[in-house]
């Protein structure tokens, strides 16, 4: 088995970006889920309840993110953008997070884009937002991400849903930074300790899915057929599994400001437990 396919997606619930390599530091893959869209009230904004965001493509473009709206429009900013923000307290599920509110040209951009009050918060460095500490396992941290630091996905087990549907979807639909391959359908439901190119991790737990699944990027609009027939066969406790929630196994005396290591394309996954 190795992994075919790596993704980045510096801004929550906006697009990702298809990668070769990346380094994992302290909050998961560098610079996935750093930058979050918030209400005026600072609370986290997905596409649960704001489809269009699923319209913004994101890049990287001479060390900035780029993001491109629906008609082109285009706006770039980096950390340094968020240095002089405001210090608020971020709403993300149920965590209150310290975070850099962006700048007003941001937010006007964001607003326009989005069609509603909004703009972007920044994850610095000095912030540490825990893992659940009922998986967490040496007190680990997790930038803006759902819950944990990585997600894996199989692409045998997508083609098994792809199979079973009348429409044909990508992984982006799942937003993992990892696609393994030459798996079997849902063997990851069994691993408990992989290691990955280099680095180790501790497969902690499924990943509970929601609506975005079954949102058409290129339409915006719902297809419940992936929601359904998922829970036809990834169904359990009320919930809908698709993906492996990941935390990175860091070594003992690891700088925490320093990349605890990094993982390419084509490296190759090996079940430890």
């Amino acid at each position: 088995m190795y992994i075919s396919q790596m993704y980045i997606h510096p801004v929550k619930s906006f697009g990702g970006i298809a990668v070769e390599q990346f380094e994992v530091d302290c909050f998961g893959p560098r610079w996935d889920r750093r930058w979050m869209v918030v209400d005026p009230q600072g609370k986290f904004i997905t596409q649960r309840q704001c489809v269009e965001m699923a319209a913004i493509d994101v890049e990287f473009m001479e060390g900035r993110v780029v993001l491109t709206g629906a008609e082109g429009s285009t706006v770039a900013f980096s950390p340094e953008d968020f240095e002089g923000g405001e210090w608020i307290e971020a709403q993300v599920w149920r965590d209150q997070v310290p975070a850099r509110l962006g700048p007003q040209w941001l937010e006007q951009w964001l607003t326009h884009e989005l069609g509603r009050p909004c703009n972007l918060v920044f994850m610095p460095e000095q912030i540490q937002r825990k893992v659940d500490p009922n998986y967490a396992k040496r007190d680990e941290t997790v930038s803006f991400a759902d819950g944990f630091p990585l997600l894996l996905t199989s692409q045998a087990s997508l083609d098994f849903l792809n199979s079973k549907m009348s429409i044909a979807i990508t992984q982006s639909r799942f937003r993992p930074n990892l696609v393994v391959e030459e798996a079997q359908p849902w063997q990851e439901d069994n691993w408990k300790r992989i290691r990955v190119g280099a680095m180790e991790f501790e497969v902690v737990k499924p990943c509970s899915r929601c609506v975005i699944p079954t949102i058409d990027p290129s339409s915006l609009k719902k297809q419940p057929e992936v929601f359904n027939t998922l829970k036809q066969y990834r169904s359990q406790g009320g919930e809908v599994f698709f993906g492996q929630n990941l935390i990175p196994i860091i070594p003992p005396g690891h700088n925490p400001k320093a990349a605890i290591g990094e993982i390419h394309c084509s490296d190759k996954l090996v079940v430890l437990e």
